[in-house]
This record gives C-alpha cells, sequence and structure tokens, in this order.
C-alpha cells in the first residue's frame, strides 16, 4: 500500500514527502491534512478515487465495511476493492480486517478457520466482507399476503401493497425467511415506529437499476453463496461452497448418514424423495448432481456456463423446497424468502429466480403431479397455442394435467367410454384388482410415488420372500432356486458380452440365443440340469416373457434391455392397494375430456377396412419403419376371490409366490400368484398369463382357464383343500380393439432407439406419447406418464 500512499499525498497537496519522514506514515498524515483542508475551505474540492476494476461503472465509490475508524467512506482510498459494481470496501477497511495487530483481525481469523474447515474455496478477506460484512436486501412484499405474528419486530403498515421496492438494510440486521416474508417499506426495529407515514414514497436505490443490466453479473466477483438453505440438509456430504452454500453457516458432520439427517430434520417427508446424487453415486432415475449442471440446463442458461455457482444455489433451493411440501404450488415468492445472501446479489438471485423456477415447471422437475393450479404457471409465451390430446391414458392426462397449468387450453379425446388406458382397476371382488398395471417398480424419485404422497395414499412394499411351489405341492429347495437364478442371469450375463460387438443386422431372437449359450455352457462344463433344476430355469424363463410381454423368440436378443443403459428407478417395488385410476382420476380432474363421442366419417371405406388413421402428410418413413420395428407385447391377468386364505399357512407373509411349469408346453402359465390384500382380509389372488400361453387362453371360453387355474392351484396345495372361486375376472387385452397389446418390446433386428424416433413430433404439429415413446422407461405407466409430463414440456416451449 506504499504507492497508494504515495498517490494520494500527491493528489491532496501536490507535494512529495518529507525526506525525515516514512513512507507510509507521511502519506495517512497527508491525506488526513488534506481532508481537514478540503472540509474547512471548500467541500467542492474534495477528492475521490474511481473504481479500478476494468468495466466498472462506479466513478464515487461508498466504502460499506465502515469498520475502521479511518474508513474512507465516500472520501479518497488508497485503493477500492470490488466486489460489485455498487459495492466496495475501501483499503482502510481491509487493513482493518488483514493487519494482525488491528482490531478486527480476530474476527477475520475465526472466520477463516470455520471457512477452511467446512468449505473448499478460498478464504480470502473478499469472501469474508461478501459472507459476514456487506448488508442484506429486501423487497418490499403485500401487506395482505402473509402472517407474521411469529415475527418479533414492529410492522409498519403500508399503503402501497404492490410497492416491491428494494431497500437496504443496515449490516448489523440478520436477514431470515420469516424476516424476507414480511418486511414492508419503512419497517423499523426494536419497537420503533418509523415517522413518515408512506415510506414507499422513497425512491429505490439507484444500484439496484444496474443490477437488472446483463453486463452486471460478469462484474461479480464473487458468487453468492446461500445461508440456511432448504437445500443444506440434502447436501450435507458436499462442501457447500461447491453447491452454492456459505461455508460459514452451521453445517451437520459430513459422516452422518444422509437419510438419517434427512429423516430427523424433516420429520414426515417422504424417503422416496432423493432429488439429489450423493457423492459417488450413480444411476438414480430423475437425480440430479448438485454441484453440477445439466446439459439441458446448460442449453437454457448458458450465462452460467462458466460460473454456475448461482444457478445451481437457485436450483437446488428451488428442488428442496418443492420436495418439503409437495402438496402446493411452489412459486417465486415462496422460494425467495429463503435466499439468505448479503449484498446486491441477492437482488440478482430473486431477479433469476422467475426463470429458473419456469424452467424447472416446464421441465417437470417441480410443480408436477396432481396438483391443480389455480393460475398459469408459466408466463403467456408458453401457453398461447391450444392442444388436442388423443388418449386418456396416463401419458394423455400427464400431458393434460401439465398443459394446463401451464395456461394452455386442452381437450382430450378418448374412444373408451372411460379414461385410463390399459390402467383398469377392477373392485368387484372386494378389493382393488388392476386389470392392468397395479405395481410400481421402483419408487425412489418415481413420479408414482409423488402422486401418492400429495394424495395421502399409502403403497404396500411388496417383500422379497417368493416361495416356488411344484405341482404336487412341495416347496422347492432354496438352494435350487438360488444356483438356477445363478445359472439363469449368468446366461443373460454372457449374452450381454455377445451383442458388445454385434450390428443391428446381426440380431437374433433372445430366446434363441439363451438356448444357444445354455447349450454350449452344458457342452463346456460336462454339467446336466436335473428335472427339477431345468423347470426352475423355466420359470425363470417364463419371468423374463412377463418382463417383456412377449415370446422370447421374438424379442431381440442385441436390445431386450436397452433401457438399462439409462438411469432406472431403484428403492422398492410396491403395490398399489387402490390402484393406478386413483391417481389418474386425480389428474383428469377439471379436464375438458370427452369419451365415446360419436362421430361421422367419410373417409373410402378401404382405409376404414385396413383399420389405418390417415396422416396427411404421411408420417416419415423413419417414423413408419420405428413402429414397425417394435413388438405389440400381450399379457393376461386372472384375479380369483375366495371364501377363505387357504394359502396362508404355506407361504408364511409372503406377498406372492412361484409355480414351477411341469413342462416347456406350460410355460408362462400361472407363473407367479399375487396376494392382492397386504391386511389379509380378503382373499384375493391374481396371476398372469405370458409368452406362448397368452396365445394358448386366447381361444378358451373364461369358465375354461379358470379350471386350468384351479388345476394349477390344487397341485400346488396338494396337501388340502382347495375352495372354488366365488368370483373372478380375466383380461383379454389382446382382444380389446382400442388397445391390442400390453406393452412394447423391440423385435428382433430392432433396436432401441426407435423409441426416440416414436418420440419425435411432426413438423412441429403432431407430437407423441406414451410407453413406446419413452426410451428409458417402457412397458410402465411410470414412462407413459413421464413421455406426457416430455410433451407437454416440448409443446410448452414452441
Amino acid at each position: 500500500n506504499a504507492s497508494g500512499a504515495r498517490r494520494a499525498k500527491k493528489r491532496s497537496s501536490g507535494e512529495s514527502p518529507g525526506d525525515g519522514q516514512t513512507l507510509r506514515s507521511s502519506g495517512r498524515q497527508s491525506k488526513r491534512k488534506a481532508t481537514d483542508t478540503e472540509e474547512e475551505d471548500d467541500q467542492s474540492e474534495k477528492k475521490y478515487r474511481k473504481c479500478e476494476k476494468a468495466g466498472c461503472s462506479a466513478m464515487y465509490p461508498v466504502c460499506f465495511a465502515s469498520a475502521s475508524e479511518r474508513c474512507a467512506k465516500n472520501g479518497y482510498t488508497s485503493r477500492w476493492y470490488h466486489l460489485s459494481c455498487g459495492e466496495h470496501f475501501c483499503n482502510e477497511c481491509f487493513d482493518h480486517y488483514y493487519r494482525s495487530h488491528k482490531d478486527g483481525f480476530e474476527t477475520f481469523a475465526s472466520w477463516k478457520k470455520v471457512w477452511t474447515s467446512n468449505g473448499k474455496s478460498e478464504p480470502s478477506l473478499k469472501a469474508f466482507m461478501a459472507d459476514q460484512q456487506l448488508p442484506y436486501w429486501l423487497i418490499h412484499v403485500s401487506a395482505t399476503c402473509h402472517k407474521y405474528s411469529h415475527v418479533h419486530f414492529f410492522q409498519v403498515q403500508c399503503t402501497k401493497p404492490d410497492c416491491r421496492k428494494w431497500r437496504q438494510l443496515t449490516k448489523e440486521i440478520q436477514l431470515t425467511a420469516s424476516l424476507a416474508a414480511a418486511y414492508r417499506c419503512g419497517m423499523k426495529f426494536n419497537n420503533i415506529k418509523s415517522e413518515e407515514p408512506d415510506q414507499c414514497s422513497q425512491p429505490e436505490d439507484l444500484r439496484v437499476a444496474e443490477v437488472t443490466d446483463s453486463w452486471w453479473h460478469s462484474m461479480l466477483i464473487l458468487p453468492p453463496l446461500f445461508k440456511d438453505s432448504p437445500a443444506s440438509p440434502f447436501l450435507t456430504a458436499y462442501y457447500p461452497d461447491c453447491v452454492g452454500m456459505s461455508p460459514s453457516a452451521p453445517t451437520i458432520h459430513h459422516a452422518i448418514f444422509f437419510l438419517h439427517i434427512i429423516t430427523v430434520l424433516f420429520p414426515g417427508l417422504c424417503p422416496y424423495f432423493q432429488p439429489f446424487y450423493q457423492p459417488n453415486e450413480c444411476g438414480k432415475a430423475l437425480c440430479v448432481r448438485p454441484d453440477m449442471m445439466e446439459l439441458d440446463e446448460l442449453y437454457e442458461f448458458p450465462e452460467f456456463s462458466r460460473d454456475p455457482t448461482m444457478y445451481l444455489a437457485l436450483r437446488n433451493l428451488i428442488l428442496a423446497s418443492w420436495h418439503k411440501n409437495c402438496k402446493e404450488v411452489l412459486t417465486s415468492e415462496k422460494c425467495a424468502q429463503h435466499i439468505i445472501v448479503r449484498g446486491l446479489v441477492r437482488v440478482r438471485c430473486v431477479q433469476e429466480l422467475d426463470r429458473v423456477l419456469h424452467f424447472m415447471t416446464r421441465k417437470g422437475l417441480i410443480n408436477t403431479g396432481v396438483l391443480a393450479a389455480k393460475q398459469p404457471l408459466l408466463p403467456e409465451t408458453y401457453c398461447s397455442k391450444n392442444v388436442i390430446i388423443i388418449g386418456a391414458g396416463a401419458s394423455g392426462l400427464a400431458a393434460a394435467r401439465q398443459l394446463q397449468n401451464f395456461g394452455t387450453q386442452v381437450v382430450v379425446l378418448e374412444a373408451r367410454d372411460r379414461i385410463g388406458g390399459r390402467v383398469w382397476d377392477d373392485a368387484s371382488l372386494g378389493v382393488t384388482a388392476g386389470r392392468g398395471a397395479q405395481i410400481v417398480n421402483g419408487c425412489v424419485n418415481n413420479p408414482i410415488a409423488l402422486m401418492c404422497e400429495q394424495l395421502g395414499i399409502k403403497m404396500h412394499k411388496l417383500g422379497e420372500r417368493c416361495d416356488l411351489f411344484q405341482e404336487g405341492g412341495q416347496v422347492t429347495d432354496p438352494a435350487i432356486d438360488k444356483r438356477m437364478d445363478f445359472h439363469f442371469n449368468a446366461i443373460l450375463d454372457v449374452v450381454s458380452e455377445w451383442r458388445k460387438d454385434k450390428s443391428q443386422n446381426q440380431d437374433t431372437a433372445l430366446g434363441e440365443k439363451v438356448q444357444e449359450v445354455k447349450k454350449n455352457f452344458l457342452q463346456e462344463s460336462g454339467m446336466q440340469f436335473s428335472e427339477l433344476e431345468e423347470k426352475v430355469l423355466q420359470f425363470h424363463l417364463s419371468n423374463l416373457e412377463f418382463a417383456c410381454g412377449s415370446t422370447l423368440d421374438q424379442v431381440s436378443a442385441r436390445s431386450w434391455d436397452h433401457n438399462e443403459f439409462f438411469a432406472q428407478f431403484s428403492g422398492d417395488h410396491t403395490l398399489l392397494t387402490k390402484g393406478y385410476s386413483v391417481l389418474l382420476y386425480k389428474l383428469a380432474e377439471g379436464l375438458d375430456i370427452h369419451t365415446k363421442c360419436p362421430v361421422l366419417v367419410t373417409v373410402p371405406l378401404t382405409l376404414l377396412q385396413r383399420n389405418l388413421i390417415q396422416f396427411n402428410p404421411p408420417l416419415p418413413e423413419r417414423k413408419v419403419k420405428a413402429i414397425h420395428s417394435l413388438g405389440a407385447g400381450i399379457i393376461e391377468k386372472i384375479s380369483l376371490q375366495f371364501p377363505y386364505r387357504f394359502w396362508d399357512k404355506k407361504i408364511q407373509g409372503a406377498d406372492y409366490f412361484g409355480h414351477i411349469p411341469p413342462g416347456l408346453e406350460k410355460r408362462g402359465m400361472f407363473s407367479v400368484f399375487y396376494d392382492l390384500d397386504p391386511q389379509r382380509k380378503q382373499a384375493v389372488l391374481m396371476s398372469i398369463i405370458s409368452g406362448d400361453a397368452v396365445s394358448s387362453v386366447r381361444d378358451m371360453e373364461d369358465k375354461e382357464v379358470v379350471d386350468e387355474c384351479m388345476r394349477v392351484l390344487r397341485e400346488l396345495f396338494k396337501e388340502q383343500e382347495v375352495p372354488e372361486p366365488m368370483n373372478f375376472f380375466i383380461t383379454h387385452w389382446s382382444k380389446d380393439i382400442w388397445s391390442q397389446m400390453s406393452y412394447s418390446f423391440v423385435k428382433t433386428g430392432g433396436s432401441g432407439e426407435a423409441y426416440d424416433v416414436l418420440a419425435e413430433d411432426v413438423q412441429g404439429k403432431v407430437f407423441f406419447a406414451g410407453e413406446a415413446t419413452n426410451r428409458h422407461f417402457p412397458q410402465t405407466v411410470t414412462g407413459a406418464y413421464l413421455s406426457g409430463v416430455r410433451e407437454a414440456s416440448k409443446m410448452a416451449a414452441m
């Protein structure tokens, strides 16, 4: 600072320091003398020094710190330290904290110790000033919007509730969420009333207008680091300053188990809500890295690509706030209260909040599920067009709900006389039995779990136990089951290795490849499976056909599990004891849905005979090829109601049990039986028909199918009497003219890319949704729902 001192004296008096004076002391004495002279003679001659930061607009900086008795305030200093274009501190206040013999050094040293123990960024004096010394800024909020009996200070009732002016607090006032929610212009603290009746008439600080300019953010020296962010309990395993939070704020030790922290700090938080990856985690669907922007975020907010801290702080705060309370629409006002950061950067953060919140809403990350918004969630630019949606299944209803919440006028057309599509629940047996989907596979971050949470619906967690029964009633030795499960998975692992260097035209049927791998293994090892082991293997292959929705001779060996290359939903598998329909009917509330409407069709008869929908212009050839490269998988279900629960003693509390087929010709016929009443009050079993067994029962009468199912049950429970069912139903999805399938799969010679092609819109006018357009999560209601959310976002952005 010696050179700065020299400049100070020279500008003040035009003289050089005397030979007998040190440069440092002479500079300060001269500065004080010059200042005294100016104040006595002519205030207009007072000397100033502009900020030397290139591009800074501050010609006459003012020191915000006022820490030193010699603070330059709005006068001259040997050097201004730039934090933003409206915030500087003088060299005297720098010395007050930085020099070890000064009074403020211990304060800085104590802060530095906390910062270095919790954070990763440099504990510089500028960081200290930004974190501890800058004043807070508040915006006036409507006097009618909040209750604030819990705020312990005197409140001034404002006559202009729509003021919205920003005010700077004195630096000793600590900002809290409750203060931010209730602040009014002119509000005084310590029970001191304001003398002026209308503080809103006072002009806003001119520096606030500068914050809005695009260049202002580029002149910010340090990124904003929030205190007391709602995201903090979710991110205890991260360095706070890497995820947009201040290391000086109270933190929880990183070693504490994450879920335990969340449970303690947010009692009642759904355990399936895990919006952020923890360090070293990967492959979890609908999860974000709290310390990194996603690709779509970088495309939307390129200005944060060099330093994403402000965006991450806002995004993490918004995500955490949503998951803490997903039963109400999350607004900018609710989020802004929790932006606790010093300085003018808080103004910029609140200004950016709308953009980030709208982006996350449009992408379906927040403000989604069964919520019905009273006001449009997006600006008019996103909802100027009307949309017609064909089909009131999970994807159609998801898209319709999203678009209507955005502010778009939506009409849904459904050919059936009911909504739900391939979701169809039946309560005729005394419990809810899904004719279609009823199980949620992987609940962590699953939107189905979110909707259940919003509606207060409990999901029944399915246990892992599944005993395998042989016809004759014997329970299969668990060791045999475990051994054959190992061989089954080993076969699939070999198939996975085989396909690594195979092109699409080298594909073959999965069933054929499985048999080939099995044959080679037995020949090379000299092993031979016993008759029972072979039957257990057939049980596992039957389960695979259930998962694919088709016989294995139609499924691609190269792409049968193509979606596993993407992050999948993890966690518990659950049974929706109330069915999916309760969710879909809630989604449908308030939507303009037309079911089974009479229409006058005047197209040529030949088109009707071919059962085609005419697209004009025709669909692109690549889309047509994609349509034909996917298979339409089919499974059927049977549900039986009995007078009592004859199976309880044998299965010992399990949620389901398996049936080992007696031979290859019976594979897929009632492989697994599910107990549909976890409360153990009703006696209802549901089973699956898959693979070749579907075609076997297609032409059978329902009574014949029931008789065959009862024959199997009586074999499995041969040691006891199995009663006749009191009631039953059997699905016929293959004969349903509006479905004719259960779910899609990749046919031999096809690829997972077909799902992406099906998801492409045509000329921005015709859009496509459904499980068969979701490459990440096909074959599921979740995938169908998310495809609807995806298309709603796409249409809103066009």
